[in-house]
């Protein structure tokens, strides 16, 4: 039996962090998190064409920030900034009506989005929409991809594919991806497409290279001394075990070095 597991969640604390920054316990813990499903939801609604690939949210007493990754920047800003002024009003008046809450709303742009795994599949699915065929289709995404320097991609997509009666799964890959390496860079999306036939499942693994201990997140860097094979602190160093010298009251004859 293969044994599967996400990608991202198998990276997260090495590679990878969480996509919400904030700490609750009991009700409020699972009332935020329904919260934090329900915003990105919105945001994936509001900017179905700006190509926003993630939505990181903080929470700190009383304030709220939400960092929005895009393709298209201009298009979730506005001309003059009132694009986002009316995502803030949409936003406040959805989900805190009445309260007052200090929030802010800061959008990033993505360098290359051929390399951002919710992106691609997001090309894809409007591409499948359109009637397409499934296999242009995936050619045409990993050609992109390609072209954005990645290592490996592979894009799967399941379903009654071309209209077919019987479903099935096929997936076109190049590349490696090493799913096993805890250091291999590799952002992952699923998501589905709504056509004529039916649903059609869309999946994509984009590898982007190694990210070794010099270059993780600040946050996952040791901050803690090593400990020695016993578990008895710091390992060897200067006047520990490394250098240390004869026990009090020792022999000094029974260590010295041999004529």
């Amino acid at each position: 039996m293969g044994h599967k597991v996400n990608p991202k969640s198998f990276r997260i604390g090495t590679t990878t962090t969480w996509p919400s920054r904030w700490f609750a316990r009991n009700q409020v813990y699972r009332t935020q998190l329904r919260e934090d499903l329900s915003i990105r939801d919105f945001f994936k609604r509001e900017l179905k064409d700006a190509a926003v690939s993630q939505v990181t949210i903080n929470r700190s007493r009383g304030a709220l920030e939400v960092n929005i990754s895009t393709a298209k920047p201009g298009l979730v800003i506005g001309r003059s900034g009132s694009g986002i002024e009316d995502l803030k009003k949409k936003f406040l008046k959805k989900f805190f009506p009445g309260k007052k809450v200090q929030l802010q709303l800061n959008v990033s742009e993505i360098a290359k989005p051929a390399l951002e795994s919710t992106i691609v599949a997001q090309q894809v699915i409007s591409e499948l929409e359109r009637r397409m065929p499934f296999r242009r289709v995936l050619k045409m995404a990993i050609e992109r991809v390609k072209k954005s320097g990645a290592l490996g991609v592979k894009i799967m997509v399941s379903g009654r594919l071309n209209g077919a009666e019987i479903a099935r799964r096929e997936w076109l890959g190049w590349g490696k991806i090493p799913l096993t390496n805890l250091r291999a860079d590799i952002d992952y999306c699923q998501d589905k497409a709504q056509t004529m036939a039916g649903v059609i499942g869309v999946k994509v693994w984009i590898y982007r290279g190694d990210i070794f201990a010099q270059d993780r997140l600040a946050q996952y860097q040791p901050s803690t001394p090593t400990r020695d094979s016993r578990g008895r602190g710091p390992g060897p160093g200067p006047g520990r075990m490394g250098d240390r010298g004869p026990r009090p009251g020792a022999d000094s004859r029974a260590i010295a070095p041999a004529a």
